[in-house]
């Protein structure tokens, strides 16, 4: 078991069956503890308060967006979601599709917050999902990466291809821990309507 000290616990156990992480899901319910399953390894994660807090801010930001751009987007915040054909799983921080999901089916896009490094590598996670799009945020960095999924694995891209209209250096601008995040919306909306 490896473990990081900072401000995110994470854990990572090895040789981990399929039935236990699903039992260890379902027992934790919506517990603060997110997983990621890939092949019989299980990361274990507390997210710390500046996770939480950047996680919150982009979906607001991003919902005002669709909101102002009148797009049909549908969240889904950290649902899990799991193949045990693939020996996957994960929890996204936030997630959405365009329109309506499908029964089953993964969420178009999934954004994560990254505040320390994850121990399994999520974008392996993600394709194996299925997962259209990933947003990455990178707290030091203050900028998102798009990763979208060609084939079996991701590329990195300049833009969303499933939210052309959104301006991901101006959402990014808006992420701003700390302050009035009602009074960041409005403004953010405010640079839409401009």
């Amino acid at each position: 078991m490896a473990v990081v000290a900072d401000a995110e616990r994470r854990f990572l156990l090895a040789d981990v069956p399929w039935a236990t992480y699903v039992s260890l899901r379902d027992a934790l319910g919506d517990s603060r503890v997110r997983m990621t399953y890939l092949e019989r390894r299980l990361e274990l994660m507390s997210p710390s308060e500046l996770h939480e807090e950047e996680t919150k801010l982009i979906a607001r930001l991003l919902e005002a967006c669709a909101e102002e751009r009148d797009v049909d987007l549908r969240g889904f915040r950290s649902t899990t979601f799991r193949s045990e054909a693939r020996a996957r799983g994960a929890e996204p921080d936030e997630c959405y599709t365009i329109g309506p999901k499908a029964k089953d089916a993964p969420p178009q896009i999934a954004i994560e917050v990254v505040v320390a490094s994850p121990l399994l590598d999520k974008l392996d996670v993600y394709a194996g999902l299925g997962v259209a799009e990933v947003w990455i945020w990178h707290s030091t960095s203050h900028k998102f990466a798009v990763q979208r999924l060609s084939g079996d694995h991701y590329e990195p891209v300049a833009t969303s291809s499933l939210l052309r209209d959104v301006d991901l250096g101006l959402l990014a601008s808006f992420v701003r821990t700390g302050e009035n995040h009602t009074a960041l919306v409005k403004s953010y909306r405010a640079r839409l309507r401009g």
